[in-house]
């Protein structure tokens, strides 16, 4: 395929490293000349320097004959007008990151005005994944199929699990009853699809895919059951803050935004008026303690550095909470969380790249768009 990507920054370089691998023609645009060599220099892709939305930019990156124009700079208003620009040079399908509020309360009569056919919102979808995971805090993490009817779930198994040390075969009638299957585990770096004579270990992160019915059962029959998170501690208030205190106050739960910047704690403020939001540093101790962190069900990192995300959520663990979600960009940050006990870390350009892979192979395929769903699991080793 033909694929056109405007925007080389987090969502739209993960994107090009993974198009590259699958044997698509990548041509990226970027203003920036220090982005464009770096791209250059590590991918087989070709790269034009200009703005995005400019037509004859667009003319010369071949719109006219792309199979998907990707618009993922950081400015919404720049990539509807690149996508409605391609649209009209000729590209067959575009999609547009839109990421401001203030646009998606009335998403669909933007797409059909502006001839967007998909849109993408990192910090949304992020924050929906870290709403699931509260909603089912025993997970690691958490991806829905079938409109939520099956779910795939991750967990590390520790010491005394009764799964521990036998193979699956020998499991109880009891647990063979439940509607789930043994799907992959990751272990030591490594992915594996287990089969009746596999024996799990102390450390595999096993994924189990299944109705949600029969996932509860499962963990309740594990000993890992945690009652329903009803207070949740956020540290950091931008978009993916304001998403998700938005979707935590319809499920009902009481929901603490830490902020440094005054100016965006009004703002939280009036758009949240069941939240309480505290003006302060989220990564000083003290802070947290006066706040009461430790009387939290949950805790989740949202700052904009992954070092401070890390690190809170280290403090949050050791404080007991049951439920301590971090979000990190950075992929080589995964293993190192998770060598300390930090299993469930999200990283919002991760989420977008699965969504947008979910759109190109089933583009690929000649009936059309048949695929409903992708995840990327263990790091990008398997899919579902």
């Amino acid at each position: 395929m033909n694929i056109l990507i405007v925007g080389a920054g987090k969502v739209g370089s993960t994107l090009a490293a993974y198009l590259s691998q699958e044997d698509h023609d990548i041509t990226i645009i970027d203003n920036d000349e220090d982005v464009i060599q770096q791209i250059n220099d590590t991918l087989d892709v070709m790269c034009i320097k200009g703005p995005g939305a400019a037509p004859s930019v667009l003319r010369e990156a071949g719109a006219k004959e792309a199979d998907l124009v990707l618009a993922t700079t950081n400015m919404d208003e720049v990539n509807m007008l690149c996508a409605l620009t391609a649209k009209r040079l000729g590209a067959k399908y575009t999609i547009a990151r839109i990421r401001d509020v203030a646009y998606t309360e009335d998403l669909a009569s933007l797409q059909k005005d502006l001839a967007i056919d998909a849109v993408i919102n990192p910090e949304y979808a992020t924050a929906l994944e870290i709403s699931r995971l509260l909603r089912f805090p025993s997970a690691a993490n958490i991806e829905s199929f079938c409109r939520g009817r099956v779910e795939l779930m991750g967990f590390r198994l520790q010491e005394g699990d009764f799964l521990v040390g036998s193979p699956l075969h020998t499991l109880s009638s009891g647990v063979k009853r439940l509607s789930l299957l043994f799907c992959a585990v990751e272990r030591e770096g490594r992915v594996l699809i287990p089969n009746g004579s596999f024996v799990p270990q102390a450390g595999d992160n096993l994924y189990l895919i299944g109705r949600p019915t029969g996932l509860d059962q499962f963990f309740r029959l594990l000993g890992r059951y945690t009652p329903k998170v009803r207070r949740v501690f956020l540290v950091g208030g931008g978009k993916i803050s304001l998403y998700l205190a938005i979707l935590l106050e319809k499920m009902q739960m009481q929901v603490k935004i830490v902020e440094l910047s005054e100016a965006r704690c009004r703002f939280l403020s009036e758009l949240l008026p069941h939240s309480t939001i505290i003006c302060g540093d989220g990564t000083d101790q003290e802070l947290l303690d006066s706040e009461n962190l430790s009387s939290c069900d949950a805790f989740v990192a949202l700052t904009d550095r992954d070092e401070d995300n890390l690190i809170i959520s280290l403090y949050a663990a050791q404080l007991g909470l049951s439920k301590v979600i971090t979000k990190s960009n950075r992929q080589n940050y995964n293993r190192i969380a998770q060598a300390v006990g930090l299993d469930s870390i999200i990283s919002p350009k991760q989420l977008a790249t699965s969504h947008i892979l979910q759109v190109v192979r089933g583009m690929q395929n000649s009936q059309g768009s048949v695929m409903n769903a992708l995840y990327r699991i263990a790091d990008g080793a398997a899919e579902a």
